[in-house]
Protein backbone atom coordinates (compact mmCIF):
# COMPACT_ATOMS: atom_id res chain seq x y z
CA UNK A 1 0.00 0.00 0.00
CA UNK A 2 1.34 3.70 -0.74
CA UNK A 3 0.65 6.70 0.86
CA UNK A 4 -1.32 9.37 -0.81
CA UNK A 5 -2.12 13.05 0.12
CA UNK A 6 -4.55 12.60 2.66
CA UNK A 7 -3.12 14.33 5.88
CA UNK A 8 -4.47 11.79 8.42
CA UNK A 9 -5.37 8.09 8.83
CA UNK A 10 -2.81 6.17 6.42
CA UNK A 11 -0.12 4.18 6.15
CA UNK A 12 2.91 5.56 5.35
CA UNK A 13 5.50 2.81 4.15
CA UNK A 14 8.86 2.36 6.03
CA UNK A 15 10.84 -0.37 7.78
CA UNK A 16 11.67 1.00 11.00
CA UNK A 17 11.15 -0.27 14.19
CA UNK A 18 7.73 0.78 14.74
CA UNK A 19 6.78 -0.20 11.51
CA UNK A 20 8.23 -3.97 12.28
CA UNK A 21 6.20 -4.01 15.29
CA UNK A 22 3.12 -5.97 15.40
CA UNK A 23 -0.08 -3.73 15.21
CA UNK A 24 -1.15 -5.44 18.35
CA UNK A 25 1.25 -4.16 20.29
CA UNK A 26 1.46 -1.23 19.27
CA UNK A 27 -2.66 -0.71 19.61
CA UNK A 28 -1.82 -1.89 23.38
CA UNK A 29 1.17 0.96 23.68
CA UNK A 30 -1.29 3.32 22.43
CA UNK A 31 -4.20 2.69 24.58
CA UNK A 32 -1.69 2.61 27.37
CA UNK A 33 -0.01 5.92 26.74
CA UNK A 34 -3.67 7.68 26.25
CA UNK A 35 -4.57 6.70 29.38
CA UNK A 36 -1.49 7.90 30.72
CA UNK A 37 -2.07 11.20 28.87
CA UNK A 38 -5.61 11.43 30.85
CA UNK A 39 -3.97 10.71 34.16
CA UNK A 40 -1.05 12.92 34.37
CA UNK A 41 -2.03 16.25 35.55
CA UNK A 42 0.93 18.45 35.13
CA UNK A 43 2.45 21.00 31.93
CA UNK A 44 5.67 19.43 32.64
CA UNK A 45 4.82 15.72 33.10
CA UNK A 46 2.68 16.16 29.70
CA UNK A 47 5.29 18.13 28.23
CA UNK A 48 7.65 15.28 28.55
CA UNK A 49 4.79 13.18 27.17
CA UNK A 50 4.77 14.68 24.43
CA UNK A 51 7.85 14.67 23.13
CA UNK A 52 8.20 11.30 22.99
CA UNK A 53 5.16 11.32 20.86
CA UNK A 54 7.19 13.71 18.30
CA UNK A 55 10.06 11.31 19.22
CA UNK A 56 8.13 8.41 17.69
CA UNK A 57 8.06 10.49 14.49
CA UNK A 58 11.82 10.72 14.06
CA UNK A 59 12.38 6.59 15.11
CA UNK A 60 9.49 5.98 12.33
CA UNK A 61 11.30 7.84 9.88
CA UNK A 62 8.29 9.91 8.93
CA UNK A 63 8.89 12.29 5.94
CA UNK A 64 8.55 15.98 7.06
CA UNK A 65 5.79 16.43 4.69
CA UNK A 66 3.24 13.83 6.44
CA UNK A 67 4.48 15.65 9.37
CA UNK A 68 3.46 19.14 8.08
CA UNK A 69 -0.06 17.75 6.83
CA UNK A 70 -0.89 16.56 10.65
CA UNK A 71 0.63 19.97 12.17
CA UNK A 72 -1.00 22.03 9.74
CA UNK A 73 -4.56 20.21 10.95
CA UNK A 74 -4.15 19.92 14.18
CA UNK A 75 -2.65 23.63 15.41
CA UNK A 76 -5.62 25.74 14.26
CA UNK A 77 -8.01 23.47 16.28
CA UNK A 78 -5.15 23.46 19.27
CA UNK A 79 -4.63 27.43 19.30
CA UNK A 80 -8.56 27.33 19.66
CA UNK A 81 -8.85 25.43 22.29
CA UNK A 82 -6.24 26.83 24.37
CA UNK A 83 -7.55 30.52 24.20
CA UNK A 84 -10.98 29.11 25.13
CA UNK A 85 -9.64 27.11 28.36
CA UNK A 86 -7.63 30.09 29.04
CA UNK A 87 -10.34 32.40 29.22
CA UNK A 88 -12.90 29.72 30.78
CA UNK A 89 -10.05 28.09 32.81
CA UNK A 90 -6.90 29.99 33.04
CA UNK A 91 -4.02 29.51 31.81
CA UNK A 92 -2.44 26.18 33.86
CA UNK A 93 -5.79 24.43 32.89
CA UNK A 94 -5.68 25.37 29.27
CA UNK A 95 -2.23 23.82 28.83
CA UNK A 96 -2.89 20.89 30.86
CA UNK A 97 -5.64 20.16 27.83
CA UNK A 98 -3.98 21.06 24.88
CA UNK A 99 -0.87 19.76 26.32
CA UNK A 100 -3.04 16.56 26.25
CA UNK A 101 -4.73 16.56 23.22
CA UNK A 102 -1.77 17.31 21.05
CA UNK A 103 0.15 14.06 23.25
CA UNK A 104 -2.80 11.78 22.23
CA UNK A 105 -3.40 12.69 18.39
CA UNK A 106 0.46 13.12 17.87
CA UNK A 107 0.57 9.28 19.03
CA UNK A 108 -3.03 8.31 17.38
CA UNK A 109 -1.74 9.74 14.22
CA UNK A 110 1.97 8.12 14.66
CA UNK A 111 -0.01 4.91 15.12
CA UNK A 112 -1.65 4.78 11.97
CA UNK A 113 0.90 6.32 9.83
CA UNK A 114 3.11 3.49 10.88
CA UNK A 115 0.36 0.45 10.87
CA UNK A 116 -1.86 -1.28 8.06
CA UNK A 117 -5.81 -1.32 8.41
CA UNK A 118 -5.70 -4.67 7.24
CA UNK A 119 -3.15 -5.73 9.85
CA UNK A 120 -5.14 -4.21 13.12
CA UNK A 121 -8.13 -5.68 12.22
CA UNK A 122 -6.09 -9.00 12.01
CA UNK A 123 -4.27 -8.38 15.61
CA UNK A 124 -8.36 -7.42 17.02
CA UNK A 125 -9.70 -10.16 15.76
CA UNK A 126 -7.27 -12.99 16.45
CA UNK A 127 -6.81 -11.35 20.67
CA UNK A 128 -10.71 -11.24 20.77
CA UNK A 129 -10.86 -14.68 19.33
CA UNK A 130 -11.22 -16.28 23.21
CA UNK A 131 -13.71 -13.84 23.93
CA UNK A 132 -16.20 -15.88 21.40
CA UNK A 133 -17.17 -17.89 24.40
CA UNK A 134 -19.31 -14.79 25.81
CA UNK A 135 -20.92 -13.74 22.47
CA UNK A 136 -18.61 -11.44 21.31
CA UNK A 137 -17.74 -11.27 17.41
CA UNK A 138 -13.78 -10.37 16.63
CA UNK A 139 -14.70 -9.98 13.08
CA UNK A 140 -17.44 -8.09 13.70
CA UNK A 141 -15.00 -5.49 16.43
CA UNK A 142 -12.35 -5.93 14.08
CA UNK A 143 -14.56 -4.78 11.04
CA UNK A 144 -15.75 -1.76 13.02
CA UNK A 145 -12.29 -1.00 14.13
CA UNK A 146 -11.62 -0.86 9.90
CA UNK A 147 -14.05 1.15 9.13
CA UNK A 148 -13.60 3.93 11.53
CA UNK A 149 -9.95 4.48 10.56
CA UNK A 150 -10.67 4.28 6.92
CA UNK A 151 -13.54 6.85 7.53
CA UNK A 152 -11.15 9.30 9.19
CA UNK A 153 -8.98 8.79 5.86
CA UNK A 154 -11.88 9.12 3.81
CA UNK A 155 -13.30 12.41 5.58
CA UNK A 156 -9.64 13.87 5.45
CA UNK A 157 -9.32 13.27 1.70
CA UNK A 158 -12.71 14.71 1.10
CA UNK A 159 -11.88 17.84 2.79
CA UNK A 160 -8.01 18.40 1.30
CA UNK A 161 -9.73 17.81 -2.38
CA UNK A 162 -12.85 19.95 -1.39
CA UNK A 163 -10.53 22.99 0.12
CA UNK A 164 -7.98 22.43 -2.89
CA UNK A 165 -10.72 23.30 -5.71
CA UNK A 166 -12.94 25.59 -3.32
CA UNK A 167 -9.46 27.70 -3.71
CA UNK A 168 -9.38 26.84 -7.68
CA UNK A 169 -12.70 28.56 -7.82
CA UNK A 170 -11.38 31.61 -5.50
CA UNK A 171 -13.76 31.16 -3.26
CA UNK A 172 -11.44 30.55 -0.32
CA UNK A 173 -13.06 32.49 2.16
CA UNK A 174 -16.71 31.01 1.76
CA UNK A 175 -18.12 28.50 4.73
CA UNK A 176 -20.96 27.62 1.59
CA UNK A 177 -18.35 26.76 -1.10
CA UNK A 178 -16.55 24.72 1.28
CA UNK A 179 -19.32 23.03 3.32
CA UNK A 180 -21.96 22.36 0.47
CA UNK A 181 -19.84 20.09 -2.17
CA UNK A 182 -18.27 18.37 1.34
CA UNK A 183 -21.17 16.93 2.53
CA UNK A 184 -22.50 16.13 -0.85
CA UNK A 185 -19.14 14.23 -1.32
CA UNK A 186 -19.18 12.63 2.16
CA UNK A 187 -22.74 11.47 1.57
CA UNK A 188 -22.01 10.21 -1.98
CA UNK A 189 -18.97 8.00 0.00
CA UNK A 190 -21.43 7.03 2.96
CA UNK A 191 -23.87 5.07 0.04
CA UNK A 192 -21.30 3.85 -1.50
CA UNK A 193 -19.57 2.25 1.39
CA UNK A 194 -23.21 0.79 2.49
CA UNK A 195 -23.80 -0.62 -0.53
CA UNK A 196 -20.22 -2.43 -0.20
CA UNK A 197 -21.11 -3.75 2.91
CA UNK A 198 -24.80 -4.84 1.83
CA UNK A 199 -23.03 -6.99 -0.93
CA UNK A 200 -20.69 -8.42 1.44
CA UNK A 201 -23.72 -9.62 3.38
CA UNK A 202 -22.96 -7.39 6.54
CA UNK A 203 -25.54 -6.48 9.06
CA UNK A 204 -27.54 -9.42 7.92
CA UNK A 205 -29.17 -11.73 10.30
CA UNK A 206 -27.14 -15.10 11.07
Amino acid sequence: MSATASPLGLYEPGSSPLHRLGAGWKFLALLGFAVLVFVLGSPLSLGIATAVAVAGYAVARIPPRRCWQAVRLAVPMLVFVFLLQWWLLGLDNAAVICLRLLAALGAANLFTLTTRVDDLVTAIERGLAPARRIGVRPERVGLLVGLTLQAVAALSTIAAETREAQRARGAGRSVTAFAVPFLVRTLRHADQLGEALAARGVGDED
